[in-house]
């Protein structure tokens, strides 16, 4: 990403076009200190690959045929789950570098949109770099287990559309991170294992940024399109996403990232 006549795109798309998982989350963390001081956000015509380049490990499996992870299983249950939780920091790096380079060209988006993602792709990398190196002190490697091949569908079924890409990515499978992760802390806690914890604790804290800089994005482009963002929401997720909108909410993190109650708690009226 040295060269002199590059853009954000092609910056972007060669994160998506790298394959081994270090050097992606690297020149992901270099985005930032490379476009954020700068006023010329350049784009180009680089088209991003309609899947980004993988390693050859680890296995990607359907979601449904990845081993469940157990904490409380020694060392073992906490490689697993670490290693999870790299596999999706990892896809979360292409997703962010995916928003930039696709939509970039197509929509009349101000320079903050990109500051904004180019932060996401550049946290996702240093998830992915601060959870490697815990696995390698606890004996491990990204890619010793299979991992699931689910989160870059919702990229695909998304590709169309910005707003429903904002819908499904950040309010919704980032958004479930903000309710999954301070549990996982606490059971690390529980075993212990105060490094990981804190290293999720760092998570945490930056997915609430991400979450409300996508929920940002969203209310911008509802806006524009002169639609009404709950019910945009809902539609969208309901089209979409391939899943429900799971409790328990953690209202805590989600009202920190902006996100409103509406968007996730679908009154139910049973009789």
């Amino acid at each position: 990403m040295n060269s002199e006549t590059s853009s954000l795109t092609a910056d972007a798309v060669a994160v998506l076009d790298t394959s081994d998982p270090f050097e992606k989350a690297t020149l992901a963390t270099a985005l930032r200190a490379r476009w954020q001081t700068t006023d010329d956000l350049s784009h180009s015509n680089a088209m991003p690959p309609r899947r980004p380049s993988r390693p050859d490990r680890p296995l990607l499996l359907a979601p449904g045929k990845v081993p469940r992870r157990r904490i409380n299983r020694g060392i073992k249950g906490r490689v697993a789950l670490l290693h999870a939780l790299a596999h999706i920091e990892l896809n979360a790096v292409d997703l962010a570098c995916d928003i930039i380079a696709r939509f970039g060209q197509h929509e009349d988006l101000p320079g903050a949109f990109f500051i904004d993602w180019i932060g996401v792709a550049s946290d996702e990398g240093r998830h992915f770099l601060l959870l490697s190196e815990r696995l390698k002190t606890l004996g491990a490697a990204y890619g010793d287990l299979p991992a699931h091949d689910g989160l870059w569908e919702a990229a695909e079924n998304t590709a169309h559309d910005l707003l429903a890409r904002l819908a499904v990515v950040p309010l919704v499978l980032e958004a479930r991170g903000l309710d999954v992760t301070p549990p996982m802390i606490e059971k690390l806690r529980a075993v212990d294992d105060e490094e990981s914890a804190a290293i999720l604790d760092i998570i945490h804290k930056d997915e609430i940024g991400h979450v409300a800089a996508g929920q940002r994005w969203f209310a911008h482009l509802c806006e524009r399109r002169d639609l009404e963002p709950v019910s945009t929401f809902h539609d969208l997720v309901q089209r979409y996403f391939k899943g429900e909108l799971k409790p328990p909410f953690n209202k805590k993190s989600r009202n920190a990232a902006g996100l409103p109650s509406a968007f996730y708690e679908i009154e139910t009226h049973s009789h």
